[in-house]
């Protein structure tokens, strides 16, 4: 997924002025989703994995007991389960058929409700014991990698499958306390109850009032998106089924609600699913063309299908209709895409000038860090993630951003030790493959082993993901070009393109065509992800190589020494493999 719009931004306040007025810019229901190949055999890894663990390691799964619920859809979109009480001993492989059968909706590119970019998710939901149950296991998972080895390790991801299908069978159980019926409540819960920062506590909150309120399906909605919220910032995807039940219960009390649809959509992109994304947003806008969560993922929907001439239009619309903070990061990013990064910088800072909340301030500062440091100012970066530290010390792009950053000015002591803090709390593909090539890059005795052990966590992570219905396809080729199965790389490079058509996907896909020794066919891909002007030192660097090994020497140099000039610390490996490539072709 491209890297700003897997980052929900918080609604702005309504009424806020127009990036454009100081530079303008020249459904039908989703059909229930079936089990595809990729999804069943994730499942079956999972299944291996936790008879693994029962063989070979200690038990680590988690008995939960979930209080009653009323009149709760099952997680699998289709059973009905009616007064439940003490449910205990929750069975993982039940639980792991969650995704099997719902429908694809919603995303975390939502516009969000305000403050849906909150600082750190936790667990928040009404079993506590569980949600901290959840969260030791995340770390289990990434501190087991420096004691186990292969065995052990795939050990360690069945306990985290059973830790995050744990309580996933229903969605903060809730009745009221009388048993009396409780009138359907129309807004008894603002979406701006989630702007408070505090994901956990908002979330606690919203089940407190849903077990007084069980009808209000503003309620159910809010606690949907603050489940996709979750799942995202926490890596945890049993949450997407936990989020797919509140949105289909806020339908159920009232059908076609614009909150309940508007969170379809979120998690529709969460899951990567942006065709499904788009067709929520657009059955929204019908209703009501003014709903920012809606014009928002329009928007991120159009980015991540490839779609930028629309997705430019949908952003100039979107401005002109709700500017604000939502509106200002996305419409930078489509600006980024096409290689103006003046105008996405200057946005982005009238974005930040107009921010409040600590979600809105951790958000929009770390996307003025990323941009900085994609064009190689690494001491602007690291202003800017402290300012978004500042607002938020948990907040996990800064503190992830701020260790990329620190790598790529040399300080690999502080990088590799802020990047183990970012996965033993939240181990997603992405810093886990950074933190393997910190090891790879610094040598020392064992860091090759422990590199090793963080590609094989996102092999683990990437099974579960599939399991929970996310289709990590793009996920799966970069890390494995580079560090996994190559021909595994390929295929899902190759599933990726066939569903979106982004410079994102394009990049993946020339590379895995590269490294499968398939340069010629590569080189179009290659040459196709740098075309629209976005300025990014990996696609640069990726080309140039494609380039050298077809014979394009003259070209190949250009790349090469332009990733270095634009980014020269874009990646620890990379980027000494590109000085290399020039040194030996001089």
């Amino acid at each position: 997924m491209s890297p700003r719009t897997n980052e929900s931004a918080p609604e702005g306040e309504p009424g806020e002025r127009s990036v454009a007025t100081t530079e303008p810019d020249p459904a039908p229901p989703i059909r229930t989703a079936k089990d595809s190949p990729a999804r069943s055999a994730a499942r079956a890894r999972v299944a291996a994995a936790d008879r693994a663990t029962r063989a070979h390691a200690p038990s680590t799964s988690d008995d939960t007991t979930v209080a009653a619920a009323e009149e709760e859809t099952a997680v699998d979109g289709r059973t009905e389960v009616t007064e439940v009480t003490e449910v205990t001993e929750v069975n993982p492989e039940e639980n792991k058929k969650d995704a099997a059968g719902e429908e694809r909706a919603d995303d975390s590119t939502d516009g969000g409700g305000p403050g849906t970019v909150s600082g750190e998710a936790g667990a928040g939901d009404e079993r506590t014991g569980a949600g901290d149950e959840r969260v030791a296991a995340v770390r289990r998972v990434s501190a087991s990698a420096r004691r186990w080895r292969t065995v052990q390790l795939v050990a360690c991801a069945a306990s985290l499958a059973v830790a995050l299908t744990a309580g996933a069978v229903v969605v903060g159980a809730v009745r009221s306390g009388s048993g009396a019926t409780v009138a359907a409540a129309p807004s008894a819960v603002s979406p701006q109850l989630l702007a408070s920062g505090d994901l956990d506590t908002s979330i606690t909150a919203l089940q407190a009032h849903l077990r007084a309120q069980p009808k209000d399906f503003g309620g159910w909605a809010t606690l949907g998106l603050a489940y996709v919220e979750q799942a995202r910032t926490k890596g945890d995807p049993s949450r997407y089924p936990q989020a797919q039940q509140a949105l289909d219960r806020s339908l159920k009390l009232r059908p076609g609600n614009e909150s309940a649809l508007a969170g379809r959509a979120a998690l529709a992109a969460a899951r990567h699913d942006f065709t499904g994304a788009l067709t929520y947003a657009d059955t929204v806008l019908g209703e009501n063309p003014y709903s920012e969560r809606a014009l928002s993922s329009r928007i991120d929907a159009l980015v991540e299908l490839g779609r930028y001439t629309e997705a430019s239009k949908a952003a100039d619309l979107a401005d002109s209709r709700r500017p604000g903070v939502p509106v200002f990061t996305r419409y930078a990013y489509v600006h980024e895409l096409r290689g103006d990064v003046r105008t996405a910088r200057r946005v982005l800072e009238q974005a930040l000038g107009t921010a409040t909340s600590r979600g809105d301030l951790s958000y929009v500062a770390s996307a003025l860090g990323q941009l900085a440091w994609n064009q190689g100012r690494y001491t602007d970066a690291l202003t800017y993630y402290a300012r978004a530290l500042a607002a938020d010390d948990t907040y996990l792009p800064a503190l992830e951003g701020r260790a990329r950053a620190q790598a790529a000015r040399g300080d690999d002591a502080a990088a590799i030790k802020g990047m183990e803090q970012v996965v033993e709390r939240y181990p997603l593909p992405q810093p886990l493959v950074e933190l393997g090539e910190l090891y790879e890059a610094r040598g020392n005795p064992g860091d090759a082993r422990k590199a090793h052990d963080q590609y094989a966590l996102v092999d683990a992570w990437i099974a579960l993901a599939h399991s929970y219905g996310v289709d990590a396809d793009l996920d799966t080729a970069l890390a494995a070009a580079d560090h996994g199965d190559r021909g595994a790389a390929l295929k899902a490079a190759r599933d990726e393109w066939a569903r979106r058509h982004t410079v994102h996907t394009a990049d993946a896909l020339a590379w895995a065509l590269h490294v499968n020794g398939r340069d010629a066919e590569a080189l179009p891909y290659a040459r196709r992800a740098t075309a629209t002007g976005y300025r990014n030192a990996s696609f640069l660097y990726h080309r140039g190589m494609i380039e050298r090994v077809t014979g394009h020497r003259k070209e190949a140099r250009a790349s090469l020494k332009a990733a270095l000039d634009l980014n020269a610390g874009f990646s620890p490996l990379g980027a000494r493999a590109a000085r290399k490539a020039l040194e030996d072709d001089q």
